[in-house]
């Protein structure tokens, strides 16, 4: 089954460690750009967390990773994403 990802960046806002937060709804991901320059992927992120950082600009984008990415049973963490020519 091929499965298409279209991830949406999430609208800046200021962060000390969130470089980038981009999600993709349809397949629960989520894609973390750190500012130490590491980006992550989580996927079976919730639905209503990913609508919530969205159309919410008052959430900092640090705790929502934190409490939806990091700290939480549910997300399965894919590791680093490796630069495409690797």
């Amino acid at each position: 089954m091929f499965k298409l990802m279209s991830y949406v960046q999430v609208p800046f806002r200021t962060s000390n460690a969130i470089k980038s937060l981009d999600v993709d709804m349809l397949s629960q991901r989520a894609r973390v750009t750190f500012k130490d320059g590491g980006v992550y992927e989580y996927a079976n992120v919730s639905k209503r967390a990913i609508a919530n950082v969205m159309f919410n600009p008052s959430i900092s984008l640090g705790f929502w990773v934190n409490n939806n990415c990091l700290n939480t049973d549910r997300v399965r963490d894919l590791g680093p994403v490796l630069p495409s020519f690797v």
